[in-house]
């Protein structure tokens, strides 16, 4: 698992934005975590007492999203060394299997289980996946962590068959704006249950799912580009990868798309027509996020709270993170893409 920044959710979501494009399409393991001064520990330790707080609020609701939304603060939480995580690591898995027991149907709650035992170690995953691709078949991303199973365990015939079944799927989904709703609008019903200081704003709200969606619940893609660095030519293989590409380039995700950009890049002739295509998505993409950025933190503090409000309907009403950023862009007057290369 990556490194978590326990102070990650206290950022912006200005820096929030940027750190997803900054960091690319490998995952939150390339982007370091530069050591804490002892003040800063202190804090960090605060927080955690306020998280664990959430999390016992969270769990006496008992329904289905507060126990997915405890789940997933009570692992957030449990960042620490990993001789000391156990605890946290069980409790987590616990809530979101009850979570799940009680909405069978939400595929949110199915993805909160699924990566929360995939970042545990000794949890079987492969309950929770097969059960995800069940509920939603057509989601490409549910056969990741079979894929990572195969890729480590160098069974090349196994990866073979994971990637003619990903690219079955027509979509690669991580239910990002789903799960941060779901956060919101939890914390925000147990908000007179929780510690003084601690998400007591719909902003702050917000900036805490989004550091809790953009540290758990988006996997790392190395697997799978080196599964398709390693497809010849002509082979079944590279056919599979081209296809997944194409549907994480649609993604519910930045992250995803700049990560299925990435990887067609690979399959495709250097410096060709389509290679020049993909650079220059990946070139509007980013300028998107850039420039969404740029208006996403609004400069007066008291109109902080009806901004977040404003963002979450949308993020309600709209599938993916990059329309999102459109409708950012939109209700701002800007332009959606950027002037045109030199």
């Amino acid at each position: 698992m990556p490194p978590f920044n326990p102070l990650l959710p206290l950022l912006p979501i200005r820096r929030l934005l940027l750190v997803a494009v900054l960091c690319g399409y490998a995952g939150a393991g390339l982007c370091g975590v530069a050591p804490m001064p002892v003040a800063a520990h202190t804090m960090t330790d605060k927080y955690q007492v306020w998280r664990s707080a959430a999390v016992r609020a969270l769990e006496s609701r008992g329904d289905a999203d507060a126990l997915a939304a405890a789940a997933a603060l009570a692992f957030v939480g449990a960042s620490k060394p990993r001789q000391d995580t156990s605890k946290g690591d069980s409790q987590a898995l616990e809530l979101a299997l009850r979570a799940s027991t009680l909405a069978p149907d939400s595929k949110a709650i199915g993805w909160i289980r699924m990566r929360l035992c995939t970042l545990t170690p000794g949890c079987d995953v492969r309950d929770a996946a097969t059960a995800l691709r069940w509920l939603d078949p057509d989601n490409a991303a549910a056969w990741l962590p079979t894929l990572t199973a195969a890729h480590r365990d160098r069974d090349q015939v196994e990866v073979d068959r994971v990637l003619a079944d990903m690219a079955q799927g027509f979509r690669f989904d991580f239910y990002w704006n789903r799960i941060a709703v779901l956060l919101v609008d939890q914390l925000r019903a147990v908000e007179k249950r929780l510690p003084k200081g601690y998400v007591d704003s719909e902003a702050a709200r917000l900036d805490e799912a989004l550091g809790i969606t953009s540290g758990e619940f988006i996997p790392p893609f190395s697997p799978l580009l080196e599964a398709c660095r390693e497809s010849m030519p002509g082979t079944p293989r590279r056919e599979a990868c081209f296809k997944i590409a194409k549907s994480m380039q649609q993604g519910d995700t930045v992250t995803t798309q700049i990560a299925g950009l990435s990887l067609e890049k690979r399959l495709v002739v250097v410096d060709g027509k389509e290679y020049r295509a993909l650079v220059e998505r990946r070139r509007v993409l980013e300028w998107r996020v850039a420039t969404a950025a740029q208006f996403d933190q609004p400069l007066l503090p008291w109109v902080k709270n009806t901004h977040a409000r404003w963002r979450l309907a949308r993020m309600r009403a709209l599938p993916r993170e990059e329309d999102v950023l459109l409708a950012i862009l939109r209700q701002q007057g800007s332009p959606i893409d950027p002037p045109e290369a030199n």
